[in-house]
């Protein structure tokens, strides 16, 4: 005999960062298991420390962590999860970003400007990232960041099923708030049946999330707006985009995004806007005191365990959204 062989089994670990344990919790239970015990703590002058209190040598390593306030704390505290596991020999380690921080900064505008999306994608590559998971990324090519494989989840169908039962279809528009929505937007109208309007906006330059004008074009005179978005942070966008369908004539105004990041006056402005209601996913944790009568919260931890599932079992991401991506 010339050499050992061994009969190996695959071991699938998820690790939670501390950004968002409510939904690590939830997804850990879609998959029938429990986070893996870490000990994470910060020093006396904010450094992180990150330890494992089990073997993880050899095994499919999944690190979840939503990128919420303090956003980059969190990253931080990620890309040290990554590089612990690379140096304990996990066999392949799959960075999970419900929410992807910096993707609105996917390209350049204007010069002298970074592209801090292709920056995170280097990090997490740097730390021994083989394989990146996020759900609704601010545009597709940021995938392209990444060398290696990326699995892009959609919450179009949460979200879509929701929208059917709850309204009557054939009386519904869906809207892209601006031109870079158009390609989600058209996805919704495919999944429903109805048609699609698209805002025309013009943003100053020199201040962020102002937006200096609103044109609809399509017909939403009379008919139920479904605003589709992939994040709301201050509102403003969603808040313009739906006094212009309203002057347009549109009897209501329903607005779907992924991702709630709710800064600054955006809880306030939401609820004093004529939008009937906010429904977003729980890719990021909302906190009490940004909730309020208008929103809606459903659950992507379903999406996010059957994902996981079909990468540690290597099946298929793309049947989750029936072929399409």
């Amino acid at each position: 005999m010339t050499g050992i062989t061994l009969t190996t089994k695959k071991n699938l670990l998820l690790f939670s960062g501390r950004a968002h344990p409510e939904l690590a919790a939830e997804i850990a239970g879609g998959l029938g298991i429990e986070p893996t015990p870490t000990k994470l703590s910060d020093f006396a002058n904010g450094e992180i420390y990150v330890r494992f209190l089990e073997s993880v040598r050899g095994c499919d390593a999944f690190v979840l962590q939503s990128h919420t306030a303090p956003i980059n704390h969190w990253i931080m505290e990620q890309l040290i999860m990554v590089d612990a596991l690379k140096r304990a020999s996990a066999k392949r380690i799959t960075v999970v970003t419900p929410f992807f921080g910096y993707a609105r900064q996917d390209k350049k505008n204007r010069g002298r400007e970074p592209i801090s999306a292709r920056l995170m994608a280097d990090m997490f590559a740097t730390a021994g990232a083989d394989r990146l998971m996020a759900v609704d990324l601010h545009t597709a090519q940021i995938q392209g960041f990444f060398d290696g494989p990326v699995d892009h989840l959609f919450a179009l169908p949460i979200l879509a099923e929701y929208i059917e039962h709850k309204l009557d279809v054939s009386q519904v528009t869906v809207v892209a708030p601006d031109a870079g929505r158009v390609r989600v937007s058209e996805r919704w109208t495919d999944r429903l049946g109805c048609p699609l309007a698209i805002i025309h906006k013009r943003r100053d330059p020199d201040v962020a999330h102002r937006v200096t004008m609103s044109e609809v074009v399509g017909q939403v005179e009379g008919r139920t707006c479904i605003v589709v978005d992939d994040m709301i942070d201050t509102g403003s966008t969603i808040i313009k985009a739906s006094e212009a369908l309203f002057a347009q004539g549109a009897s209501k105004v329903i607005v779907t995004a992924t991702h709630g990041v709710l800064s600054g006056s955006a809880v306030d402005g939401l609820k004093n806007s004529r939008i009937s209601e906010v429904i977003v996913t729980n890719t990021l944790p909302i906190a009490d005191d940004k909730r309020f009568d208008k929103l809606t919260v459903l659950s992507i931890a379903p999406l996010v365990a059957r994902a996981i599932n079909e990468v540690f079992s290597d099946g298929s991401v793309t049947s989750l959204f029936d072929g399409n991506t």
